[in-house]
């Protein structure tokens, strides 16, 4: 008698199980309808920044490559003609290492003295990508706030002036 006690409890459980399962049927759909906006934001975001900090390293990387051309013999006459040459020479070496993602990114050289007593002379790389013009991925309404104008690195190599010429 007692198995038979038990099989009569179950049946009544069941059905209200059954009940159960109808009821939540459209529930799912509704919590991924209310989810999927959310998900899908904090997903275009990570892949956004990341993009960002990946063009970055490359302006930065670049930035160096340029600064480091800067110190390669060339031919001049003058102290000024040098440094102008070597500036070209950094912005061209630098527009080499320019991935396909920010190739529009412009190049500055400059020179200026410096080190102590300005005995010395540095020739300054500046990569600048604007962002806003010409953007990596779509922008969307609410992360178009955070997003930076410009993407910019620079990077400064000292040469001694008698080595310049």
């Amino acid at each position: 008698m007692k198995p038979m006690a038990t099989q009569s409890a179950r049946a009544p459980l069941k059905r209200i199980d059954v009940r159960r399962v109808h009821a939540q049927r459209g529930a799912t759909a509704i919590e991924f309808a209310l989810l999927f906006p959310l998900f899908f934001a904090i997903l275009y975001a990570i892949i956004t920044f990341s993009l960002i900090f990946v063009a970055q390293q490359n302006l930065t990387l670049a930035a160096e490559e340029g600064a480091r051309a800067a110190l390669n013999w060339q031919s001049s006459t003058s102290l000024q003609n040098a440094l102008v040459n070597r500036g070209n020479a950094a912005c061209a070496a630098a527009k080499l290492m320019i991935a396909t993602l920010v190739q529009s990114a412009q190049c500055t050289p400059s020179s200026a003295p410096c080190g102590p007593g300005n005995a010395m002379q540095c020739v300054n790389v500046s990569l600048t990508y604007n962002y806003q013009a010409n953007p990596l991925v779509p922008n969307l309404l609410l992360i178009n706030v955070t997003l930076p104008n410009t993407l910019s690195s620079s990077a400064t190599v000292q040469l001694n002036p008698e080595n310049i010429q």
